[in-house]
């Protein structure tokens, strides 16, 4: 078994998540509130402006396609503690090591499924979740099983009432399988806004796109704002450009899909 966990040397107690070359999270078990990287910021500033900051007497569901070091969930329930979080993990041995070197908190509310994100939703009830986080990957690469219309009708099936979807994806412009992605959402949902970081926006630059759908139109001006308190900053794209952004591109099926394209290289 290869190990994917590897200490952080100038933190003591926290870890780096790597596949080969690839850093996909940082986790310091004793800071759960601190995100390392930009896009889990990101994710993390959605929600406060979505469902975190809404009914504080209701019980949140949410649920985590991609678990990886489990920095989010950790995030999440720090943020709002009682929060029942189910987390989708095919990893097994991912799994395993983060439990032996960086445990969850005992009464976490985090429950970890040793499955896939297709298998997960399917086995889970209709209209049960609040948030869906689509975060997985294969190496450096989304599934492309995770963005077809029959995988976006599941998430469309169990979700509730005013719930987030978000999606965290890596493409370079001029995003054809980005597009592919949101042409789906967009027909399933009334709201989507798209952001990534400006270098990528202007096709200098692979990176990470976070897509987030809702029936409820997102707080545009309070994202960009404390988006731009960020070290790195996105460009958000909302309304009807973000409706129209997938310039009519067909989404993919469970009979024709791709995963995203990789990086081509170190530099991306």
């Amino acid at each position: 078994m290869s190990e994917r966990l590897f200490p952080d040397r100038d933190v003591p107690g926290a870890f780096w998540v790597r596949f080969g070359p690839t850093s996909q999270s940082w986790v310091d078990p004793s800071r759960p509130d601190f995100l390392a990287f930009e896009y889990v910021q990101h994710i993390a500033m959605v929600l406060d402006h979505t469902v975190l900051d809404t009914e504080p007497e209701r019980r949140l569901r949410v649920v985590h396609l991609g678990g990886a070091g489990m920095s989010l969930p950790r995030w999440v329930a720090w943020r709002r503690p009682g929060t029942a979080q189910v987390v989708c993990e095919p990893d097994v041995e991912l799994t395993a090591e983060v439990r032996r070197k960086i445990p969850l908190p005992p009464r976490s509310g985090i429950k970890v499924r040793d499955v896939d994100g297709r298998t997960g939703l399917a086995a889970m009830a209709d209209e049960w979740a609040d948030v869906i986080i689509i975060d997985a990957f294969d190496g450096a690469q989304v599934p492309g099983e995770l963005a077809t219309q029959e995988a976006l009708d599941q998430v469309r099936r169990v979700v509730r009432g005013d719930a987030v979807a978000v999606f965290n994806i890596t493409d370079r412009s001029p995003f054809a399988w980005a597009k592919r992605l949101a042409g789906g959402l967009q027909q399933r949902w009334r709201h989507l806004l798209i952001g990534m970081e400006p270098v990528v926006a202007k096709g200098k630059r692979f990176g990470n796109l976070v897509l987030v759908a809702s029936d409820v139109k997102p707080d545009l001006a309070g994202i960009e704002r404390e988006s731009a308190k960020l070290t790195i900053g996105y460009r958000w794209i909302a309304g009807q450009q973000a409706r129209g952004w997938h310039g009519g591109a067909e989404p993919m099926t469970d009979d024709a899909h791709e995963p995203s394209p990789g990086p081509a290289g170190r530099g991306w």
